[in-house]
């Protein structure tokens, strides 16, 4: 079964780009709330208890991915009797990580607050508020989470994205009532254990509505059975690496740094994900098609619409990049009202802006890659490279000066994507999927995306650091001035591609009118 791309892809576009909006204003509020209502070190009990959790969410072992990656051909195949099989198998699986999860999360209770330098909250029972986050980050796998991946698969992640922004909505607007009228840390968590039910049980419901015959019944063949297996036990090793990689950083500055220096940090990088969110609502609405296409067409119109699709993505990062240099810190002033235990130097945006970029660049790579299946292929890369992240992390934070050392854990997260990832996840796509004569073309449009970031990074930062206001009014203008050159400047270097993009969109246009 050849699903519709075009039509999939146009609902889960508009579908994340609705809910981006929401994800970026909700979180902004809520930390704008937790700042002036509670103060930094209760954003970095959120952050801390956030990457100890998201380590023990290995436990999962990649059994999502490597389900969802084998139900790509069954859905091609339209073989209802194996989906639904491996439906079964894949809630066995998610309820016997739930109780490992929750198994291991109690073993490690005893050593929390070893790993938090310096102040904590008075009236504060760290044990009691890890429990209840404990049980949040396990309570998905023993209700509905893994009926997500029959939305996934049949590139629905529409349905999934609404729900989300639905619950977010209500989940926001209840727990920012909470901080306001008891500023009680303990209802706040307690919420967000009662909302992630909530989103389960309406995932249960879609699920039934939208595919009534695909029950979880039934076993799969054992080479399919076993092809899960392998396939969970490469993607174990990827989440590996993804843990160590961004989730260990948060544990690294608290122990070294503090709750307080883990706020700063989750400020800077949350208008980092922000951005990115925006940037990569296109990625993540196009997986699920992409799986399916391997499945139906030919390795050389593959190729062709990956290129497509890569020229679009990183202009949205190019311009991005632009943008977020010019106005990173002009924002910062504004939001935490020039509080100088929440402002960071210069460097830290600059950092965060690259890391943000270096991650985009790969970003559709990792998508074709994740949907052709190839994950036993480099394995090893992940640990690799956060080994090399995690040293870095302890090296610069032990010999950086004390101004520097948080932009030592960002710049460490920087190199080793950069010399290790990028590389390797290239070479392996394209020997193992395309060939050399197509990464030849891949890597001249890479080398040209960089050199147009830095032109226009610095043409965007110098027009908006031209602007001599500060403020409200002074942000506002910056955002002009970085809009309309950043903007002016991505019409120059890609013309071509805007106007095969006008010229489509008249044509269909026209089409359209004559039926």
């Amino acid at each position: 079964m050849k699903l519709n791309f075009v039509q999939n892809t146009k609902r889960n576009v508009v579908a994340g780009g609705i809910n981006q909006v929401f994800q970026l204003l909700f979180p902004f509020l809520n930390r704008t709330l937790f700042l002036w209502l509670l103060g930094p070190e209760y954003l970095g009990l959120n952050g801390l208890f956030a990457s100890i959790l998201g380590v023990l969410r290995l436990a999962e072992l990649g059994f999502g991915s490597a389900v969802g990656c084998s139900m790509f051909k069954l859905v091609a195949r339209d073989d209802r009797e194996q989906i639904c099989a491996c439906l079964h198998f894949f809630r066995s699986l998610y309820h016997g990580v739930g109780i490992v999860i929750f198994v291991i999360g109690l073993c490690l209770l005893p050593f929390i607050p070893h790993i938090i330098h310096g102040y904590v909250p008075p009236g504060i029972n760290i044990y009691v508020l890890y429990l209840i986050h404990l049980v949040n980050t396990s309570v998905g796998y023993f209700f509905f989470s893994y009926r997500g991946c029959i939305l996934t698969v049949h590139h629905r992640g529409d349905v999934i994205t609404n729900i989300n922004t639905i619950v977010s909505i209500v989940q926001y607007i209840t727990v920012a009532l909470i901080l306001i009228f008891t500023r009680n840390y303990y209802y706040y968590v307690i919420a967000t254990v009662i909302f992630t039910v909530i989103s389960n049980l309406l995932l249960l419901f879609a699920t039934r509505r939208l595919f009534p015959d695909i029950e979880p019944h039934g076993n799969p063949k054992r080479a399919l059975r076993h092809r899960i297996l392998v396939d969970a036990r490469s993607v174990f090793l990827h989440k590996i690496g993804g843990v160590v990689l961004y989730l260990f950083d948060n544990i690294v500055i608290s122990y070294s740094l503090g709750l307080a220096a883990i706020a700063v940090y989750g400020n800077y990088n949350f208008i980092r994900l922000a951005v990115a969110g925006f940037v990569g609502i296109m990625a993540g609405s196009i997986r699920a098609g992409i799986g399916n296409r391997i499945h139906t067409d030919t390795r050389e119109n593959i190729f062709l619409l990956f290129m497509k699709l890569h020229r679009l993505s990183m202009i949205g990062a190019v311009w991005s990049m632009a943008v977020m240099i010019a106005l990173y810190q002009p924002f910062m002033r504004v939001w935490t009202k020039e509080d100088p235990a929440l402002m960071r130097h210069m460097l830290t945006p600059l950092l965060m802006a690259s890391c943000f970029f270096v991650l985009q660049a790969r970003q559709m790579l990792l998508v074709f890659k994740e949907a052709a299946d190839i994950w036993r292929q480099d394995q090893w890369k992940p640990l690799c490279s956060a080994t090399l992240n995690l040293g870095l992390n302890i090296l610069f934070v032990v010999t950086f000066p004390e101004k520097y050392k948080l932009d030592g854990v960002i710049f460490s997260t920087v190199l080793a994507i950069t010399l290790v990832d990028a590389p390797w996840e290239t070479y392996i796509m394209f020997t193992r999927f395309f060939n050399a004569i197509q990464a030849r073309d891949y890597l001249k449009l890479q080398a040209k995306f960089i050199l147009i970031a830095v032109l226009l990074s610095l043409a965007t930062w110098y027009g908006a650091n031209a602007v001599p206001l500060d403020g409200v009014f002074g942000l506002l203008l910056k955002g002009c001035v970085a809009a309309i050159i950043s903007g002016g400047l991505t019409v120059v270097f890609f013309l071509s591609d805007i106007k095969v993009f006008i010229e489509k969109l008249l044509n269909r246009n026209r089409e359209s009118s004559f039926h």
